[in-house]
C-alpha cells in the first residue's frame, strides 16, 4: 500500500522541511484536532524538534497548529513503538484476522494511560497512522 500525496500535502511537507531541516515523508491533517501530524524520515527526529523544541514551535506557529512528529521506520513493529514515544511499549506482535493485520501492542503499566491518551487520542492517531503507512488494520493494547 503506498502513499498518495496531494499537491496540498507536499505544499505541507515543503514548508515544514523548510522550517525544520527535516525529512519527511508524509503529513496527516487531523482537522477533529486541530493538529498536523508529519512522518518524518529515520534519523532526522532531532531535526524535527530542533534544540528545546525550537523547530517545532515555529512550525506550530507557522502553520497554526499543534504539531506531532514520527520517526518512520520500516519495520511495522518499530513504527508502532515511534507512534507511542514515549510510552514505553514492551513487546508488539501481529495476527491475521479474516485477512486483515492486527497490531497486539504490550505496554509498561505505568504508561498504559499515556498510550492511549485523554478519550483514545494517542490510540487513535497511533491506528490511523499504522493503517496509512503499513497497512495495520487494528491496535490492540493488552
Amino acid at each position: 500500500m503506498g502513499v498518495v500525496l496531494n499537491e496540498e500535502t507536499i505544499a505541507l511537507i515543503a514548508q515544514f522541511e523548510k522550517i525544520t531541516g527535516a525529512g519527511s515523508r508524509d503529513v496527516i491533517d487531523d482537522g477533529d484536532d486541530d493538529r498536523l501530524i508529519f512522518i518524518v524520515n529515520p534519523g532526522d527526529m532531532g531535526y524535527a524538534i530542533g534544540k528545546k523544541g525550537v523547530n517545532i514551535k515555529k512550525a506550530s506557529e507557522s502553520f497554526g497548529k499543534r504539531i506531532e512528529a514520527v520517526e518512520y521506520s520500516d519495520d511495522p513493529a518499530q513504527f508502532i513503538r515511534n507512534c507511542f514515544h514515549p510510552a514505553q511499549v514492551k513487546e508488539v506482535q501481529f495476527s491475521d484476522y479474516h485477512g486483515e493485520q492486527i497490531a497486539h501492542v504490550v505496554i509498561r503499566d505505568e504508561d498504559r494511560g499515556r498510550a492511549i491518551g485523554k478519550a483514545g487520542k494517542n490510540l487513535n492517531r497511533t491506528k490511523m497512522l499504522a493503517l496509512r503507512e503499513h497497512d495495520i488494520q487494528n491496535i490492540i493494547i493488552e
